[in-house]
């Protein structure tokens, strides 16, 4: 699986195609426009229509990760707008599958996008029980799934808990675990207070250290923060290059580093790790 760069994630709605430009420059890695949630229904038609259309051009900014955010496919709307993706000559890169409840979903729709010979990833959000319940089976449903995004609004109303870090610690964790089973980035909900800079980032470094690879945004103004979390350090990057080192010479499954026995598993966060740092560093890097 090709590893990228998924720090940080922003929508954009798809009835303000002026707006999707602006979200792609602010320095994020991931752009999704939204035609769910964040759109009325009297106005789902003409969000589709703009949306699909911003996906005609694919210059500039190669290195966002540019999404779209279907409506769930067990809605009208949601049929509607995978129709007319499948109907497409530009489709979106990816599709965000928002209240996924079981593997047959993505099943479905991955069979109709190889049917109709489109080339999209998936995106799907755990935000309800049975979604929950089902993680570990949604995660290996389909090699299209990139990573699995955490729901936290919706799956606080679900769990009827609130927004807090400790009453989501089981989901969250839930969904990190059957996303490191399948070699997924995990990307957390965002932070929602967005006068509390203090707040964000130690919601940034729960998270990251509980195993998501990044979090979501509700405005630029916080995605270099959130970058900032998730980006590792120049100390971390020379360990991991120390440890490769070590272990390419030594040729075994574990070796002995500054008095520590460290096994081979530990390589795969290692080249994670020095992959995302190459390629933060590469020219067309927005972070």
């Amino acid at each position: 699986m090709t590893i990228r760069a998924r720090r940080s994630f922003i929508f954009t709605p798809g009835l303000k195609p002026d707006m999707f430009p602006k979200a792609l420059a602010c320095g994020v890695d991931m752009v999704c426009v939204e035609l769910e949630d964040g759109i009325a229904p009297h106005d789902k038609t003409e969000a589709r229509m703009h949306a699909l259309n911003l996906f005609k051009d694919d210059k500039g900014f190669e290195n966002v990760e540019r999404i779209l955010r279907i409506n769930s496919i067990r809605t009208q709307f949601g049929l509607e707008d995978l129709q007319a993706v499948l109907k497409s000559e530009s489709p979106p890169p990816a599709l965000m599958l928002p209240k996924v409840m079981d593997a047959e979903e993505i099943i479905i729709v991955d069979d109709l996008l190889s049917e109709a010979n489109k080339d999209c990833d998936l995106h799907p959000i755990i935000e309800t029980n049975k979604g929950l319940e089902n993680v570990f089976k949604i995660a290996a449903a389909s090699k299209r799934i990139k990573t699995l995004f955490f729901g936290l609004i919706d799956m606080a109303a679900e769990l009827r808990c609130k927004l807090t870090w400790e009453d989501l610690l089981y989901a969250r964790s839930r969904v990190v675990h059957a996303a490191a089973k399948e070699g997924l980035d995990a990307i957390d909900g965002p932070y929602l207070d967005l006068s509390n800079n203090g707040g964000l980032k130690r919601y940034c470094e729960q998270a990251r250290n509980l195993g998501f690879t990044g979090k979501g945004s509700i405005n630029p103004k916080q995605v270099p923060i959130i970058n900032d979390i998730f980006s590792p350090n120049d100390d971390e990057v020379k360990k991991a290059e120390r440890l490769l080192s070590i272990f390419e010479d030594a040729n075994t499954g574990l070796v002995m580093v500054d008095g520590k026995l460290i096994e081979k598993p530990v390589l795969r966060q290692m080249q994670r790790i020095v992959e995302i740092s190459n390629k933060l560093k590469s020219p067309q890097s927005n972070g």
